[in-house]
């Protein structure tokens, strides 16, 4: 989906801040699969299911500048892990809970990618910022 023709073209601080959204969003999905790592429910079907999040390319054509947008998140298809424990106040008829199906080492790598990409993006932005301001100074 492309800027429409009333805006101004995009700027560089414009895709570095698009791009600190999506990492955003990335850490709060890792988040949120951390949170719920270990939660067990009564059926399959309630589980809870570890939330990815969709990131699409955006193209200014009238700068060149291409940055990322967030199109969704989706719930991945993991099977909740079948436990036997008859003594849980959530245990079906046959005695089993359903677990969620988190990786929690996956997450954490995931949160700290996330992490490291989102600082990337700061320090670019200040590298871009401080050229801006020397090439002021020179004038």
């Amino acid at each position: 989906m492309g800027n429409s023709l009333n805006r101004n073209p995009m700027t560089l601080f414009e895709v570095a801040g698009r791009a600190m959204s999506a990492q955003l969003v990335r850490m709060n999905a890792s988040a949120s699969n951390l949170a719920n790592a270990g939660t067990v429910s009564a059926s399959e079907e309630e589980a809870y299911r570890p939330v990815r999040p969709v990131f699409a390319q955006q193209l200014d054509a009238r700068t060149g500048l291409s940055t990322v947008r967030v199109s969704g998140l989706i719930r991945e298809n993991a099977a909740p892990l079948r436990t036997h424990n008859p003594d849980h106040p959530l245990a079906d008829a046959n005695g089993d809970v359903w677990a969620a199906p988190v990786d929690e080492n996956a997450e954490m790598i995931e949160m700290l990618e996330s992490s490291r990409q989102y600082q990337n993006v700061v320090e670019a932005m200040q590298t871009a910022k401080q050229l801006m301001l020397e090439t002021m100074r020179m004038k």
